[in-house]
């Protein structure tokens, strides 16, 4: 029942246009069996000398139906698991009959496939102590038994094309690894290289591939599969990252499957298909069942699940509810099956941070399978679609700072207040004191945005320890004082807003941190920053106070282009004040995401009045639009010219 159940779900994965073509993908029952009138293809046990091993070895030997000498082929050198030896593949995956249909249904090219025994010691029996050390070390001695002692044998005993465009690798779970390592660590030898279900030997992504743009050219297929259900897919899913990360051509086949041969023989059934013919790489990120869960999805939630084309599938269940749609920006509606789950997949979904609701007749909810984040004036869920140029934010084997919670009575408000502070690796241990960075969120957030949304400790890790950014403290405030700044309220409100935030920075949360923290209580040791409404607030405190910040970013904001009530006095004052500001002001950052950011327009006429001004800025635009993707960015950057 769960096969055929995760099989329609499957089929929900792909809209109905591309339904034909993830039939294909998937092997056909029956596929791996003897077909009447099908030519049957020969396989043979052969003995090679292994200098490496110093013992003869064995290996198998498939050669395809019509079979003649006076032909050459390409080979295809097909591994096994720790627990297996050249038969493995014979006995489990009937990989002759798999490829005799696809010969008969002209599916693939003449080949010849080695099955050898990748345990490269003298006893190479699988007994005993599989996991034994010197079983395990045997696996990675095999690449100086393959490259050096089986494939001069095949090239000499078989009529093979031997360069490396007619030679493949692929294998299952420890064979999977090896092909991964051998295969991505011998590109000068081989051009088509596959893993099904790779093992814990699996090199780390950085070792396989230390040039990705090197391998992209060299690489004709490169090919991963796994079973959503397999353990071991967190190898097979750090490769895929890595490589979509540098734009690395490849298949990342995922399946309903555990670690077994289902899973194997769809590998082969499907790598082999590809092999010693053009590809075409534009369409490898459409080949899959199903997809990768989100990494914002609660602990063991398989959806929803993002495709490699970056659509993605949204799955809930809601047995009585009559009309249920995700709201991603766009609504989609979703299809009820007999069990009660609604299941729709979207169109493809711009790289990065999105917040989205389920719409349960007509009520906005959070989705029970992600993670909520305070975003659009309330609880929301959040997807993160998976960044190509994301490897800024990713966690990495650095020293990490420590984002802490705090509470504190603010004179301003005479309340309680909250912050969130990234403290820099070191700060506990060290008696220096740090520069601040004093950091807005945007409207419908609070001081949780940066730290959750906007990766802040993740980025300022990475970039302390590449020695880009100096250490400091950075303070999350939350910028909601006062009246809320929303639609017409600026024009209806005055600068009460603003001036509630101001009073809030520098009789609340600043006399809090330097009091509390060890940092520098200067304006040289000072940056204002903010997103969208925080941006304006920035502008507001900060060109108002240049005496108390070296620097200011201004994200994806500007003052309102129809707004004279506060843009009116801001202008007049910095007309008054533009050589102060100036001289105070050692970077005045401000940062748009492109045309499409909806807060291009005000921006730009904003520019140009401090250009008739005479007040100094420095313009960066990065394609996104008004997104988190964006702000992470503008960070990155801004965090790098600060406190210098």
């Amino acid at each position: 029942m769960r096969k055929i159940i995760l099989f329609a779900m499957s089929l929900l994965s792909f809209p109905a246009s591309s339904m034909a073509q993830n039939a294909q993908m998937e092997m056909p029952a029956g596929y791996d069996a003897v077909r009447e009138g099908v030519a049957a293809g020969k396989i043979d046990t052969v003995q090679y000398a292994s200098k490496t091993v110093g013992t003869t070895r064995k290996a198998l030997i498939y050669t395809p139906p019509g079979y003649s000498k006076k032909k050459k082929y390409p080979v295809l050198y097909l591994l096994h698991g720790i627990g297996g030896d050249e038969k493995e593949w014979l006995k489990g995956g009937n990989p002759q009959l798999i490829l005799d249909n696809l010969y008969a249904e002209k599916k693939i090219e003449p080949m010849i496939v080695v099955m050898p025994n990748g345990r490269a010691m003298k006893d190479d029996r699988a007994t005993g102590n599989i996991m034994a050390p010197d079983k395990v070390a045997a696996f990675a001695t095999f690449e100086q038994d393959l490259l050096t002692d089986l494939i001069p044998y095949v090239e000499k005993k078989y009529p093979v094309l031997n360069d490396r465009e007619h030679r493949a690798i692929a294998g299952l779970s420890m064979g999977g690894g090896q092909s991964l390592n051998f295969g991505l660590g011998n590109l000068d030898r081989f051009a088509w290289v596959g893993g099904f279900s790779s093992a814990p030997n699996t090199k780390m992504p950085q070792e396989l591939m230390p040039k990705p743009e090197e391998a992209k050219k060299q690489l004709k297929m490169l090919f991963i599969s796994c079973g959503d259900d397999d353990r071991l897919i967190t190898f097979s899913k750090r490769t895929h990252e890595y490589l979509f990360e540098h734009d690395v051509p490849h298949v990342y086949y995922i399946e309903p499957g555990v670690h077994d041969f289902k899973v194997w023989k769809n590998g082969l059934y499907m790598f082999s298909q590809f092999l010693f013919k053009p590809v075409d790489v534009k369409s490898l990120s459409r080949y899959t069942i199903l997809g990768t869960p989100a990494s914002t999805n609660i602990r063991s939630a398989k959806f929803p699940q993002i495709l490699p084309d970056n659509r993605v599938v949204f799955r809930t269940k809601a047995p009585n509810a009559q009309k249920v749609q995700v709201d991603l920006g766009k609504k989609y509606d979703m299809a009820k099956d007999t069990a009660g789950f609604w299941s729709v997949t979207t169109d493809s979904i711009g790289e990065g941070f999105h917040y989205y609701s389920l719409l349960i007749d007509g009520v906005a909810l959070a989705d029970p399978a992600s993670e909520t984040f305070y975003g659009m004036g309330r609880m929301a869920s959040g997807i993160e679609i998976p960044f190509r140029k994301g490897g800024y934010y990713a966690l990495r084997e650095v020293p990490h700072g420590d984002v802490r919670i705090r509470r504190y009575f603010s004179k301003a408000s005479n309340g309680w207040r909250e912050m969130y502070i990234y403290t820099p690796p070191g700060y506990d241990t060290s008696t220096e004191k740090y520069p601040v960075l004093y950091l807005l969120h945007g409207g419908g957030e609070d001081q949780r945005g940066w730290a959750t949304q906007g990766k802040t400790n993740l980025i300022l890790d990475n970039l302390i320890s590449e020695g880009k950014a100096k250490p400091m403290l950075i303070v999350m405030m939350d910028g909601n004082s006062g009246t809320p700044l929303g639609p017409g309220s600026l024009g209806t409100a005055g600068d009460g807003f603003l001036k509630a935030f101001e009073n809030e920075l520098k009789q609340g949360a600043m006399p809090f941190v330097e009091s509390t923290y060890r940092v520098e209580a200067n304006a040289a040791n000072r940056a204002l920053a903010g997103l969208s409404m925080g941006g304006i607030q920035t502008l507001y405190a900060g060109v108002k106070n240049s005496d108390m910040f070296s620097s200011l970013g201004v994200f994806s904001s500007g003052w309102f282009a129809n707004n004279n009530a506060l843009s009116g006095p801001h202008y007049e004052f910095a007309k008054t004040n533009a050589t102060l500001i100036n001289s105070n002001l050692k970077n005045f950052w401000i940062s748009m995401g492109g045309p499409e950011d909806i807060a291009f327009k005000n921006c730009k006429i904003m520019l140009a009045k401090y250009d008739e001004l005479g007040i100094k800025y420095q313009y960066s635009e990065y394609p996104g639009g008004h997104t988190w993707p964006v702000w992470r960015h503008d960070l990155f950057g801004f965090a790098q010219l600060l406190f210098k």
